[in-house]
């Protein structure tokens, strides 16, 4: 069975990250492509690597253009998605790349993003651990009409510290996460500080002293995994690549942890997984290795001067950590195999 598809926010990058890899999907049949303040220019000018779909014209992001598809796409801004969302069918797959539905708390959304809080809907991250016993988020997609894709930053940190805390290998309190995330993750619109000029040979912290947005996010899914409240610091940096995401994560160990333990914890965690790999020892993650890929690479080790874990990972913010998450969750809901049209390896150089 083909599925249809529309995806709106098709001229950004998240959007057009979602078009390539649906290119490659044997069972999604791309209908519409829309956006709003580019409508009625041709698709090619405004993303000319999507050589199948140049000649497609962009028609404007309405409830009407989206309705009548089987599955459609949002990769809207924040606070942009709900009001569409609720006016298509309940039966249309919607899956949610945008913010708007990844938060279960109103007052989190409420404090980090300054409007009504819109509901929580499924999360999109198949692999991370949910609770204590092993569950993995990956059981509540099969057969799902609406899914929340996480952001890309907590897409990589969940996946670092998740197994640790599920198997209470470490504390709860005290997580000091750090990431550096490619130029692309800021999205398409042109922001000064975002010039190539400006980037090129530099690094800067953005969001310091707990106030991106996606710390809530962040602390929500380790709290899932480990079965009670996180404290975090999250501190996210700017890095001079288009794509990318290597995070660097931490955490108090528990009393009498040795990096055995927690290597055993990790390999129960990913050694069956088709898209996270925890590296063999020795060998450290680098962005390079997961670039246009849904693979997510992971690294271990204990500081025993420090008695805590560090957990390095790294993904590419606009596949695994976006459109890549999106379609793998998509496939689960429609009853496909998760890694269909998701087969590509990493590119290098």
């Amino acid at each position: 069975m083909t599925y249809t598809a529309a995806v709106s926010g098709a001229t950004g990058y998240a959007g057009g990250e979602v078009l390539r890899l649906l290119c490659g999907h044997p069972e999604i049949e791309i209908a519409t492509v829309t956006a709003h303040s580019s409508a009625g220019q041709r698709l090619g000018a405004l993303q000319p690597h999507l050589h199948e779909l140049a000649g497609r014209e962009v028609v404007d992001t309405t409830a009407e253009n989206l309705a009548g598809h089987d599955v459609v796409f949002l990769a809207l801004p924040h606070g942009q998605s709900a009001g569409v969302a609720a006016q298509l069918p309940p039966e249309t797959v919607v899956v949610d790349a945008g913010a708007d539905h990844r938060l279960e708390s109103a007052r989190a959304w409420e404090a980090f993003y300054g409007s009504e809080h819109a509901g929580a809907w499924p999360y999109g991250l198949p692999e991370l651990i949910v609770d204590p016993s092993g569950r993995t988020q990956r059981e509540t997609l099969p057969g799902a009409t609406r899914i929340a894709v996480p952001g890309c930053y907590p897409t990589g940190s969940l996946l670092a510290l998740a197994p640790a805390l599920a198997a209470g290998l470490v504390e709860p309190r005290d997580i000091v996460i750090v990431s550096a995330s490619g130029t692309s993750g800021a999205g398409k619109a042109v922001k000064p500080h975002l010039l190539g000029a400006e980037t090129m040979g530099s690094m800067s912290p953005y969001g310091v002293g707990g106030g991106h947005r996606h710390t809530p996010e962040i602390e929500q899914g380790l709290a899932w995994a480990g079965g009670r409240d996180v404290s975090l610091s999250f501190t996210p940096t700017l890095a001079p690549m288009p794509r990318g995401i290597l995070t660097t994560a931490t955490a108090v160990l528990r009393p009498g942890v040795d990096e055995r333990r927690v290597r055993e914890a990790y390999h129960a965690a990913y050694g069956d997984e088709p898209f996270v790999h925890l590296l063999p020892e020795g060998q450290w993650p680098t962005t390079q290795s997961v670039l246009g890929s849904n693979h997510a690479a992971l690294q271990l080790a204990v500081d025993p001067h420090a008695g805590r874990l560090v957990v390095s990972s790294v993904i590419d913010n606009l596949t695994k950590g976006t459109a890549g998450g999106a379609v793998q969750s998509l496939n689960l809901a429609l009853g496909l195999p998760e890694t269909m049209g998701l087969g590509g390896q990493g590119i290098a150089p």
